[in-house]
């Protein structure tokens, strides 16, 4: 017979058998009955109903807008070692996260020397420019490969924002007085902050050390600015392009910042960002866990 309140203390699930991310919006996650379930008015997939949730079996539950969640909830959660996330829709904001995180630290353990090792920092850097480019560039200086990806970042603003049809006069902006740009570069910093909060999504679950930057130094989420940056290119620069574009047809309508989000949201669900990014994190460090899964 299994012991405690909720006849579970005895029957934790390891991490590497678990099953990913479970995305809830619009609705309760509460307990009845020793069970932790979701009531949802429904929200994207999921139609409206109360759902029971095999939280034993996930990696990290992801709350997005419109949900709420009981102490009770919060407590068998925490006592079983399964994340909870509050973020924007698809991921678009990291607001809060509850402490877990994978049951070994191997993903840290080897960011941490990767990051220690000037050599092995550098291999890490020039992969991830790799990505981004399509070739490994032959330099391992960072200030080198800073001013490669500068001057060819020049050309791909220029090129997406002819894709969109939009007006490109450079990326300009004050930090000081972000509103006082034009609204592409206006709207390219929002739809950077969206890409940068999955990647605090992607690097919270999966246990790495968001101060250990390998392209980013001084911020407090400098590896997290890095992921980011793996999907600029692909994600960042269309979202902040099209939401121009949209928000051009009916500018009374929304806020060009609301406008970014939207299109953030519907992208980033569309193109799995959060997922891929995991992916990204665990190619990175030679870490698997067996089974794909965070």
């Amino acid at each position: 017979m299994l012991k405690g309140r909720l006849g579970l203390e005895s029957a934790r699930v390891p991490q590497g058998d678990r099953h990913g991310l479970l995305w809830l919006g619009k609705g309760r996650l509460m307990v009845q009955d020793g069970v932790l379930h979701f009531l949802t008015t429904g929200d994207g997939d999921l139609e409206a109903g109360d759902y029971t949730i095999p939280f034993q079996n996930l990696s990290c539950i992801v709350m997005q807008p419109g949900t709420s969640v009981t102490h009770d909830a919060l407590r068998i959660l925490a006592s079983h070692g399964t994340g909870l996330l509050a973020v924007g829709g698809a991921g678009i904001r990291m607001y809060a996260s509850m402490p877990f995180g994978p049951d070994a630290s191997e993903r840290a353990r080897s960011q941490a020397r990767h990051w220690a090792d000037p050599d092995a920092r550098s291999l890490v850097a020039r992969r991830m420019y790799g990505w981004r480019l399509g070739e490994v560039l032959p330099s391992a200086d960072i200030s080198v490969l800073r001013g490669i990806e500068g001057a060819r970042m020049k050309e791909t603003y220029r090129r997406v924002a002819e894709q969109f049809g939009i007006s490109w006069r450079g990326r300009r902006y004050d930090r000081q007085e972000p509103d006082a740009a034009d609204y592409a570069n206006q709207a390219i910093n929002h739809a950077a902050s969206a890409t940068e909060g999955a990647a605090m999504l992607a690097t919270s679950v999966t246990g790495t050390i968001p101060q250990l930057g390998f392209i980013h130094e001084d911020s407090g989420i400098s590896f997290c600015l890095d992921i980011a940056d793996l999907f600029r290119d692909e994600i960042t620069l269309p979202v902040a392009f099209g939401a121009v574009r949209e928000h051009a047809k009916a500018p009374a309508a929304d806020p060009l910042e609301r406008v970014v989000r939207r299109v953030a949201a519907r992208t980033f669900y569309r193109e799995k960002v959060v997922v891929r990014m995991i992916d990204r994190i665990k190619e990175l460090f030679d870490v698997d866990d067996g089974r794909g899964n965070a």
